[in-house]
């Protein structure tokens, strides 16, 4: 896979056609080169954004003129140069609104960087804007009230996934080659599954939170980026991996280099399992099985041994387990809007599933919570045995292709019950009705896989390898134990170079 072709002429129009052809080491090394200033690309990255952004909805915060002003001063780091965008979800740049795509956090400026932005300003990276999110990026598509939905580049009727759905947009289309994302139930997964993209989840710990937070949903929650080459994922988190003292969790120390794993031949005697079987009994799309039983079939015939088995723990506890802290942490989320808005908030603040689920939240006992936390635990040990035998587990990564915009919409009574619910504040009842698990069932049908990594604290990587007959591609899901990403980057880095790994060049907006 090469990223980076031709000569790099000048003039805009050189220059606007060039840039999106290199991922961001390629940049960087034309920077190094001085074949091409900083600034230029800060341009090229601009316009690219001004003539997609419209049609597509990734960016929702420019910062322009920062970063133009950054790119005339004396930049160090390895993606000197690079234009980058981050998410408005966890990533704080001094001085610039943090929304979580709600209107409730909409008068809120960040007073500093997070130590995560602090550390891609050391890398050189050049910060062009924010990208779209879900309300709190809570569900798997990017359609917030607020903003508007962000459009797959593949096919604008259809979701680039969520949360980190303007990222993967952004990247996918050619805005940036990097973008910021997390993932706390599949975040950067998703969105690299139904964007043609590589998308890796560290493991716990392996990425700082601070210097606000000490964790990020209970731990479940990581930072890291979504990209289009494997390299520049492996060279971007050698950056980010750095020992936070105040985080929470701390990854299994790693002493190498993921960027030299990502070119690292994979030895002929690791081991995988795969499933196609969803693992709380719902339906998988015959694509998103084909992606898997493709990806078998590429492992197979370079010699490896493969052998189908399911993950030995229980999808309906994780689910289940899962659901509870995302309950607890969105009215967490909903209780400190009262620091920005002066008061405490009320319906009108947030969207109305987004307050249902803070009175869902408001509804799970202390007992519930903890509980919930104790089977992350008992997944954790259990894959961690599972690993023994097996290095790396394959799945879809999603059980379906991308929905269409507003196909998960509440229906117009599902919507009505949701108001009369919220404004009688009834998080018991509905808890009790069991509608809870029918709206948690229709969404998580479709992205029945993703969440385990996030409970044991594991990394996965979404790899691209699949389109389906409707020109849309689906990902595949390869986790590894913990603290083992340089054994990810390694597959990744193999997959990269076979004829089946997505070209992006061949996305319509690209």
């Amino acid at each position: 896979m090469v990223f980076g072709k031709g000569t790099v002429k000048r003039g805009e129009e050189a220059i606007m056609i060039n840039y999106q052809n290199y991922d961001g080491l390629g940049l960087a090394e034309l920077v190094a080169k001085k074949e091409v200033h900083p600034k230029e690309l800060a341009e090229a990255a601009i316009k690219s954004i001004e003539l997609k952004n419209p049609k597509l909805n990734a960016v929702i915060h420019k910062m322009y003129d920062k970063a133009l002003k950054s790119a005339e001063s004396e930049l160090k780091g390895t993606f000197a140069g690079v234009p980058m965008l981050i998410k408005d979800i966890a990533q704080e740049a001094e001085g610039e609104p943090l929304t979580l795509g709600s209107k409730g956090f909409s008068r809120y400026r960040a007073k500093a960087d997070s130590i995560y932005v602090s550390q891609l300003r050391r890398t050189g990276a050049l910060l062009l804007g924010y990208t779209n999110v879900p309300e709190f990026g809570l569900v798997a598509v990017t359609e917030p009230k607020y903003y508007g939905a962000a459009k797959n580049p593949w096919n604008v009727n259809f979701t680039p996934g969520g949360s980190s759905g303007g990222s993967a947009v952004a990247v996918a289309s050619g805005m940036v080659p990097i973008a910021g994302a997390n993932d706390g139930g599949g975040s950067i997964r998703i969105p690299a599954a139904y964007c043609g993209l590589f998308g890796l989840k560290p493991t716990r710990g392996r990425t700082p939170v601070g210097p606000k937070h000490g964790r990020s949903w209970q731990g479940a929650s990581v930072d890291h980026v979504l990209t289009k080459s494997v390299r520049d994922s492996a060279a971007m988190l050698d950056e980010l991996s750095i020992m936070e003292k105040t985080a929470a969790f701390h990854a299994p120390p790693y002493q190498g280099s993921y960027l030299t794993a990502a070119s690292t031949p994979l030895k002929n005697d690791v081991t995988f399992a795969f499933s196609i079987s969803s693992p709380i009994g719902t339906e998988v799309h015959h694509e998103c099985k084909e992606a898997v039983l493709k990806t078998v079939k590429i492992l197979e015939s370079l010699g490896y041994r493969i052998e189908e088995a399911d993950a030995p723990v229980d999808g309906n506890k994780i689910t289940n387990s899962y659901l509870t802290m995302y309950f607890g942490e969105t009215a967490a989320l909903i209780a400190s809007l009262e620091e920005v808005l002066g008061r405490k908030a009320n319906s009108s603040d947030v969207e109305q599933t987004t307050w249902l689920l803070g009175l869902l939240g408001k509804a799970t006992s202390a007992e519930e919570f903890v509980l919930s936390l104790k089977e992350w635990d008992k997944a954790a040990f259990k894959m961690e045995e599972f690993h023994e035998t097996y290095d790396f587990y394959i799945t879809p990564t999603t059980a379906f292709p991308p929905a269409k915009i507003g196909e998960l919409d509440p229906s117009q009574t599902e919507k009505m019950l949701i108001n009369i619910i919220g404004k009688l504040k009834m998080g018991n009842l509905l808890k009790k009705a069991g509608i809870v698990d029918q709206l948690a069932q229709k969404n998580l049908m479709r992205t029945p896989y993703t969440q385990l990594a996030n409970l044991t604290g594991q990394p996965a990587m979404s790899v691209p390898l699949h389109m389906t007959e409707d020109g849309l591609p689906v990902g595949v899901q390869i986790m590894a134990a913990k603290g083992k990403e340089d054994l990810l980057f390694q597959l990744a880095g193999l997959l990269e170079q076979t004829e089946y790994w997505i070209e992006l060049q061949n996305n319509p907006s690209f």
